[in-house]
């Protein structure tokens, strides 16, 4: 028997990727099944591990979110209220009417999200027999610059005007208290010019930050990206290269059986094929930052590798991310054994492209005019 070290070594020190995956499949002829968790586990630990990164450690871009935005609408609201200092009803109306991006600005002084400010605008219109702003037109106003009429923009600096001065939202008594004492509008809109005119403490800053929850809104906002994240790179990958591929989710799974015979449900994550419509490869995408989520995750591959084999080998793929993986004895090590060492990360990704059957596939969909 081969010493499991050696093993280890030659497979680590692979010149190339398929090399890798060559050396993998001695690795049931030179030991006992009594060593392959093992093997396995430091294979993943030494060659896969330092290349995960936690998804938590990223935000997606979104220009509505950016400073700049922010800063370009801040300006305005700013402008139009003479460092808000004319901030009666009338003039916060004139200033949304005539860019009703500020709102953005107002609404968030206040600390309220959209749905709580459209609930908010029921409160303060009903008595009037005044309709209530949709969350999706408050969106459409702060993102876009959608024209507000003059009932809506009135509607709105009512709304804003009875929250800064408590009349809208009564004592709650009982421990609570209204969001509005908070720093910056605790004595009204006088808070709000002192810290325009001075600026924030960093430790005050800090304790918003601390209080409210970091990167909360924007995390809130980007969640389907984020659950997408490992598939919008490869999807992103494969087009830029012209590889042949379908992203399986946006498929009926019965196409992708009838067309590839794939018979395991859910179909994987990607196949991928060549120019004559041969299925070469399947890839499985699977993100996570917890451990035991890892391992349940990990069966999934198990499946796969079956399926793989049921196809005659056609290549199984897994795009990894998040810190679970890290667990390796039971999550990354079988997931390993079980696509033969073709694992990916986030930061690998484009590695991809040496593997077989990749080399033969890049720029096999043609260029449309």
């Amino acid at each position: 028997m081969v010493d499991s070290s050696e093993t280890v070594s030659s497979v680590i020190n692979a010149e190339s990727l398929d090399r890798r995956v060559a050396q993998i499949r001695l690795i049931p002829q030179r030991h006992g099944t009594g060593e392959h968790g093992r093997i396995f586990a430091q294979i993943a630990r030494e060659l896969y591990v330092p290349h995960l990164a936690p998804d938590f450690a990223y935000i997606h871009e979104s220009p509505f979110y950016s400073r700049e935005y922010f800063q370009k609408v801040y300006d305005r609201a700013y402008s139009a209220t003479s460092g808000f200092r004319v901030i009666d009803q009338a003039h916060l109306a004139q200033a949304i009417a005539g860019d009703s991006r500020t709102l953005l600005i107002f609404r968030t002084i206040m600390g309220l999200t959209r749905e709580e400010f459209s609930h908010s605008t029921a409160l303060a219109g009903e008595p009037l027999g005044l309709k209530s702003l949709s969350a999706g037109k408050i969106d459409s106003m702060e993102r876009s610059g959608t024209s507000a009429s003059a009932e809506q923009a009135s509607l709105a600096a009512r709304t804003l005007t009875q929250i800064i001065d408590g009349t809208l939202f009564g004592d709650p008594g009982g421990g609570l208290r209204r969001k509005q004492e908070k720093p910056d509008t605790e004595d009204g809109w006088l808070s709000v010019q002192k810290f325009s005119d001075e600026g924030v403490p960093f430790a005050l800053f800090l304790h918003q930050r601390h209080y409210g929850g970091a990167f909360r809104q924007i995390l809130d906002a980007t969640s389907t990206q984020r659950g997408d994240l490992l598939e919008d790179a490869v999807d992103t990958l494969f087009t830029e290269n012209s590889i042949p591929f379908i992203r399986t989710g946006s498929h009926n799974q019965s196409e992708i059986s009838q067309r590839f015979e794939v018979q395991v449900t859910p179909a994987p994550d990607f196949v991928v094929f060549d120019g004559a419509g041969i299925l070469r490869a399947i890839l499985e995408c699977k993100g996570t930052n917890n451990g035991g989520t890892a391992r349940d995750k990990a069966l999934r591959f198990e499946r796969l590798r079956e399926e793989s084999k049921r196809l005659g080998g056609i290549p199984l793929i897994a795009i990894l991310g998040g810190m679970g993986w890290a667990r390796v004895n039971d999550t990354l090590g079988p997931v390993v054994r079980d696509t033969e060492g073709r694992v990916f990360t986030l930061a690998t990704l484009h590695e991809i492209l040496t593997l077989t059957p990749f080399p033969s596939l890049v720029g096999a969909v043609p260029a449309t005019a």
